[in-house]
């Protein structure tokens, strides 16, 4: 799986861990910046990873910023996104299953290292759970269209 990560000056301390992660893990991991921890926009780096992943060139996205809320509003007004925050394992197992998530936004300040490692493993391997949940995402998605 081809993954892209980013992440903003709050989420850069966890960024190199969480790349290092995915490739431990059997993936590619593209790091998409910020290079330094001077301080950017977190929408300019939201927008590569998402419009990466809405065109196909990566199969999913994580994003750190300090709450991971902001990346998170950001990367999924992009069409064909669908960005969620996640803080717990629990949540990334569901946003998998039910929601078919395909772009992450972790918190590099309120989540520590290890959880957003479980996290991002969990986000990885977990299966879209389809059923009842595809007719659901289908919904959401025509939005993309309006």
């Amino acid at each position: 799986m081809r993954v892209a990560v980013a992440s903003d000056h709050a989420g850069f301390c966890q960024k190199s861990q969480v790349v290092n992660h995915i490739q431990s893990l059997g993936h590619e991991a593209v790091d998409l910046g910020p290079t330094t921890d001077d301080r950017v926009d977190y929408p300019d780096f939201a927008h590569k990873v998402a419009w990466g992943v809405a065109e196909g060139e990566y199969d999913r996205g994580v994003l750190i910023c300090g709450t991971g809320l902001g990346m998170a509003m950001t990367a999924d007004k992009v069409p064909g996104v669908r960005a969620v925050a996640i803080q717990t394992p629990g949540f990334a197992e569901l946003c998998r299953e039910h929601n078919d998530a395909n772009v992450i936004c972790l918190s590099g300040r309120f989540v520590d290292p290890a959880t957003n490692d479980e996290i991002v493993r969990i986000f990885l391997t977990q299966e879209f759970g389809g059923g009842r949940h595809a007719t659901r995402i289908e919904k959401m998605m025509r939005e993309d269209e309006r």
